[in-house]
């Protein structure tokens, strides 16, 4: 079995950290090429984890019946209408926090979904796994908040299938969009290298 992920425990500043600008474009422009990018969550210990992205769902903004941010803003989904280049935490069913990336201009209620990486498929598994909840919400991916991506190779095109979104059945015309981006976790590498971490 070909493992879906090259864990590894490293030092920071391994590769770029993407920044504010990555972000801040069309949601299904940055979830394309959020593939193959790295995931890092430092643990309390000092030792990063990297967990390689393979699936991710874009949200488009208040025009997307599926967007939370398509109602206004509320206390729940207030950090979507922040800047680019931040994480936006929920609890979805009471029980499983979902991790997503805000995307696009201010004011503009967008993001990315996490759908999968390294080893976990599912926005559930994956949060568990890196144990993400809502102290994450609201703050910038970067490194001093403990939990953000640095640039992977990329992903060709022809590797990359796009779907409708998981669970979107009442979003109407919107429901059926393929703007769910995922790339078979087989064509990255097995091998899992250990460094120390700072």
């Amino acid at each position: 079995m070909v493992s879906k992920s090259s864990k590894t425990t490293v030092a920071s500043g391994f590769q770029e950290v993407l920044g504010p600008s990555f972000f801040d474009r069309r949601a299904d422009s940055v979830a394309r090429e959020l593939l193959g990018c790295w995931l890092i969550v430092q643990r309390a210990d000092q030792h990063q984890e990297k967990h390689r992205i393979f699936e991710a769902e874009a949200y488009l903004g208040p025009q997307d019946l599926a967007c939370h941010g398509r109602m206004g803003p509320t206390p729940r989904n207030r950090t979507m209408f922040g800047p680019a280049g931040y994480w936006y935490v929920y609890l979805c069913y009471g029980m499983h926090w979902m991790l997503n990336v805000v995307t696009g201009r201010e004011g503009l209620p967008a993001a990315v979904l996490l759908r999968g990486v390294g080893e976990s498929e599912g926005p559930g598994r994956l949060t568990k796994m890196l144990g993400v909840t809502k102290q994450y919400d609201g703050k910038r991916l970067e490194p001093i908040s403990g939990l953000w991506i640095e640039r992977g190779d990329g992903v060709p095109r022809r590797q990359i299938q796009r779907t409708p979104r998981i669970g979107v059945g009442y979003a109407k015309n919107w429901a059926d969009k393929p703007l769910r981006y995922l790339v078979n976790p087989s064509i990255f590498t097995s091998r899992t290298v250990m460094r120390t971490g700072l």
